[in-house]
């Protein structure tokens, strides 16, 4: 195990979602049905924000430091904890050649969690593999924008709805216990306030629960191998880049977006756009990453953008 690393635990958060939900793309009408872990931290900087600067302040540090890590919200199914697809080459064997296959691998986004030996071993059954639609289902919904002395103007938003039993979970990982406790007193205050868009509207709150992280998944945690997947966006510090990137199989993602904070200034200002590796992006070496301030100027405060990763091996 590397240094640091073995002092960490993890606790999973899981987030039933009674309601809809709505986690943007490009635009409103777009959809998904998971988020990243900026999305979640940025919505616990708002909610440790109503309990004063200070509480934001231990946030931010915590993060910082790295004696708070966070996983991106990725979906569970009953009892079955999803994984990203790790961007790392395997070999299917006989179908090594067969283009259907190699079509479905490239399409494939998560795999269940126990079955990540046998999706590295290259025996994944991917033509049989879970699809959203045994998740929840899409919907899309009409509203009505109201402005002040002008014409209400419909729009489309599209929303997602879990089934029964499904939802979302983020990985916990912490140092110390006062840190922990920390965190879930946040996501326990962001459950009835919600996660995602349009949250005035009601969409994103949920129940939170509570998981246990299998035991050879907390181990690729803490392992030290020659291989690792990222299970959050990041972004290397610059001093990192270079021996982060050699060799690496990623895929980069902008990320954008509105400040949410109504302090920030008078009107709905957007945040800097941030490229970031998506996780499921594999690597040879362990990094630190970092949290960027991506507010833009005349702001009244800092607007963080988690980036740190959560890595595990995938290859001893």
């Amino acid at each position: 195990m590397l240094e640091g690393v073995e002092s960490m635990d993890y606790k999973i958060f899981k987030l039933e979602f009674p309601g809809a939900v709505h986690f943007g793309r490009k635009d409103l009408e777009d959809g998904e049905y998971a988020c990243c872990a900026d999305t979640v931290f940025s919505a616990l900087c708002q909610e440790a924000l109503h309990m004063g600067s200070d509480a934001l302040l231990r946030l931010y540090r915590y993060a910082k430091e790295g004696t708070l890590q966070l996983s991106d919200a990725f979906p569970y199914r009953k009892d079955s904890y999803y994984l990203p697809r790790p961007m790392k080459r395997v070999e299917t064997g006989e179908y090594a050649g067969d283009s259907v296959i190699k079509k479905a691998y490239r399409k494939l986004k998560y795999i269940p969690m126990e079955m990540l030996d046998v999706y590295l071993d290259g025996a994944y059954d991917v033509l049989n593999a879970p699809d959203s639609g045994m998740l929840g289902r899409f919907e899309m919904k009409v509203s009505a924008c109201v402005r002040n002395g002008e014409e209400t103007k419909p729009y489309r938003l599209g929303t997602y709805y879990f089934h029964p039993g499904n939802g979302l979970y983020v990985i916990v990982g912490y140092r110390e216990t006062d840190a922990f406790a920390f965190v879930e007193e946040l996501f326990a205050r962001l459950s009835f306030s919600g996660i995602g868009g349009r949250r005035s509207a009601g969409l994103g709150r949920f129940r939170l629960l509570f998981g246990k992280l299998p035991e050879d998944i907390r181990g690729r945690l803490q392992g030290d191998g020659r291989r690792y997947m990222s299970l959050s966006v990041s972004l290397p510090k610059e001093c990192e880049l270079d021996k982060v990137l050699e060799g690496a199989e990623y895929i980069l993602c902008k990320r954008s977006g509105f400040v949410a904070s109504e302090n920030y200034a008078p009107e709905q200002r957007r945040k800097r756009d941030l490229y970031v590796l998506k996780a499921g992006s594999c690597f040879g070496v362990r990094y630190q990453g970092d949290i960027y301030d991506v507010s833009g100027p005349g702001g009244a405060h800092p607007v963080y953008r988690y980036a740190k990763p959560m890595l595990m091996e995938v290859d001893a």
